[in-house]
């Protein structure tokens, strides 16, 4: 209080009140941590009796709704409604970003009866993994090995092909300019000198 007889005011003891509200900021926060002790202990409880996380066996479907209209109503009902529907969950995300975090998230997976615990794998299980991928590799290795041997056979097949046609149309060539060169006229006196009457042509001198 004031010492002062004219000051009539009423005064607070400021250091009380301090301590009083620093008293109940402290039994709030114990509260707190205490209800999320039970809240984890509670979790702890279900996640053991639910399934460890799976990775999912099928595709989720994006695309399947792009470029088409549909008339919503009233009487429409939520699954049709537009955006993506989770019948988990029952719900309706409204993009497909959204929709992923969603499907991934904690509520959908404790719905699905699953907890976020994953299960940790063994050495043997990694090894195991190890030989699985490695027997993979080498499989793509051999059809790797297998197309470009076919792909190389097939080039060379082609190129052989090419060949004969070449051979073809020079043998052609030749055998033009050879008739070419019998029509000539110069050529028949000279067979005619030579006391040839041809060279197996007409029989037109006989």
């Amino acid at each position: 209080m004031s010492m002062r007889p004219d000051d009539h005011r009423r005064k607070w003891d400021r250091a009380e009140y301090e301590r009083l509200a620093q008293d109940r900021l402290r039994s709030k926060k114990t509260e707190g941590r205490k209800g999320h002790d039970d809240e984890d202990e509670e979790d702890a409880k279900e996640s053991a009796k639910r399934e460890l996380l799976k990775r999912r066996d099928y595709k989720v479907d994006l695309e399947g709704k792009l470029g088409k209209s549909v008339v919503i109503s009233k009487s429409t009902p939520s699954s049709q409604s537009g955006g993506y529907y989770c019948n988990v969950c029952d719900c309706v995300v409204k993009d497909s970003i959204n929709f992923l975090d969603h499907i991934n998230g904690k509520k959908h997976q404790r719905n699905l009866g699953m907890s976020m615990k994953v299960e940790r794998s063994s050495l043997d299980q990694v090894k195991e993994r190890f030989k699985v991928n490695k027997k993979k590799m080498e499989e793509k290795q051999k059809d790797y090995e297998l197309e470009s041997r076919l792909r190389e056979a097939k080039e060379e097949e082609e190129k052989l092909k090419e060949h004969k046609r070449e051979r073809r149309k020079e043998r052609k060539r030749k055998a033009e300019e050879s008739v070419d060169d019998l029509d000539d006229p110069a050529t028949s006196d000279m067979a005619a000198i030579m006391g040839f009457a041809g060279f197996g042509g007409s029989k037109k001198n006989h």
